[in-house]
């Protein structure tokens, strides 16, 4: 069955090679993009293993959110700790969600 994954990263230090985040999404299934650093990929990934084939090609100081429409779960690298938190608490007021990471 094929997810629904809603992909934002942020690039932080200037000069950052985006056109390889870019592909790296890409190979993750049919895509459209969003925004600038938003995509939509309808993919056999979860979240979780989109984070993992994504995160690779991202600097440490990068941010990186995949959210599963499907399955209602997320995944992500390098978000603060208090936004951790708040999507976490948020979420869970409204839904269960499957998986954090």
């Amino acid at each position: 069955m094929a997810n629904n994954l809603v992909i934002s990263y942020d690039l932080y230090s200037p000069g950052q090679d985006y056109a390889t985040v870019i592909d790296k999404i890409k190979t993750l299934g049919a895509w459209a993009k969003i925004h600038k650093s938003v995509w939509y990929v309808n993919s056999n990934h979860t979240a979780a293993q989109a984070v993992a084939k994504i995160w690779p090609v991202m600097d440490k100081n990068d941010s990186l959110f995949v959210v599963d429409t499907t399955n209602n779960s997320a995944s992500w690298q390098n978000l603060s700790v208090n936004v951790a938190n708040h999507i976490k608490n948020e979420t869970l007021k409204r839904t269960q969600l499957n998986q954090f990471s």
